[in-house]
C-alpha cells in the first residue's frame, strides 16, 4: 500500500516509516500540512495517517480541503486530542478513523488493514500502468487489448496487481490467491504465472511480470506499455 504520512514529530515519523517499510507499505512523508495537502493532491496515495496538530495547516482543514475537492482517499487522525468532541470533530471532517497518542504500532497496522481492505472492495476498475481489470465483468485489458483470462489466472493477475511493484512471494499467492496455507510441493504457482506470463506479453515488447530470484515475482506497474 502508498501510504502519505503527515507527521511533524521527526522521532514518530522515521520510527512508523521503519516499520510501514518493514510490513511492504510504501510511505512518503511530509511534515507540515501544507506540504501534506499538495501531496495529498497529487494523487497516487492509497491511505493518509496524519496528525491533527500540524505547522502551516492542521489536519481538520488538510482533509476538509480533499473532501470539498471530492478526494475520498482514506484518512487515519494521529493525535493526543482525545476528547469525545475531538473524535466527533474530526469525523465529521471526513476522517475515516482516530487513533490517540502513546499507540501501539500494531494497532495502528490493523487500522490501516481494515481501511485498505474497506477501499479495496469499492473498487470496480483496478488499473496498473497499462493494464485495466474490470473487477466486475473480470475482464482484463493491456493498452485497450482483450487479454483472454482463466478465472484462477483473473485472480492471479488481480493479486498481483494490487500489489503492483511490490514483490510478492510464492508463499503469499499460494495464500491469497489459492487460499492454501502449506506447501503443497507442486509447481502450481509457476505454471501459472508461466501462462500468465505469455497472455500478458502477447503482441508487447515489455514483460510485465518480473521474476524475482530466490524471492517470488513483481508486476510492473508503471511499463511504457
Amino acid at each position: 500500500m502508498n501510504i502519505l504520512l503527515v507527521e511533524d514529530d521527526v522521532e514518530l515519523a522515521r520510527s512508523l516509516i521503519e516499520r510501514f517499510r518493514a510490513h511492504g507499505h510504501r510511505v512518503a512523508h511530509r511534515a507540515d500540512g501544507v506540504a501534506g495537502l499538495a501531496s495529498a493532491r497529487d494523487g497516487g496515495h492509497e491511505l493518509i495517517v496524519l496528525d491533527r496538530m500540524l505547522p502551516g495547516l492542521d489536519g481538520l482543514s488538510l482533509v476538509r480541503a480533499l473532501r470539498a475537492e471530492g478526494r475520498t482517499t482514506p484518512v487515519i487522525y494521529l493525535t493526543t486530542m482525545d476528547g469525545i468532541e475531538d473524535r466527533v470533530r474530526g469525523l465529521e471532517a471526513g476522517g475515516d478513523d482516530y487513533l490517540v497518542k502513546p499507540f501501539a504500532f500494531e494497532e495502528l497496522l490493523a487500522r490501516v488493514r481494515v481501511l485498505a481492505r474497506r477501499a479495496a472492495f469499492a473498487v470496480v476498475v483496478l488499473r496498473a500502468g497499462s493494464l485495466e481489470l474490470d473487477l466486475v465483468a473480470r475482464t482484463a485489458t493491456r493498452a485497450g487489448r482483450p487479454i483472454e483470462l482463466m478465472p484462477q489466472e483473473f485472480r492471479l493477475l488481480e493479486y498481483l496487481a494490487r500489489h503492483a511493484d511490490e514483490v510478492v512471494t510464492r508463499k503469499m499467492l499460494l495464500e491469497n490467491v489459492w487460499h492454501i496455507h502449506f506447501d503443497p510441493r507442486t509447481s502450481v504457482v509457476e505454471s501459472h504465472v508461466s501462462r500468465l506470463r505469455k497472455r500478458l506479453n502477447e503482441g508487447f515488447d515489455t514483460d510485465l511480470i518480473q521474476t524475482v530470484r530466490g524471492v517470488g515475482y513483481r508486476l510492473l506497474g508503471h511499463p511504457l506499455s
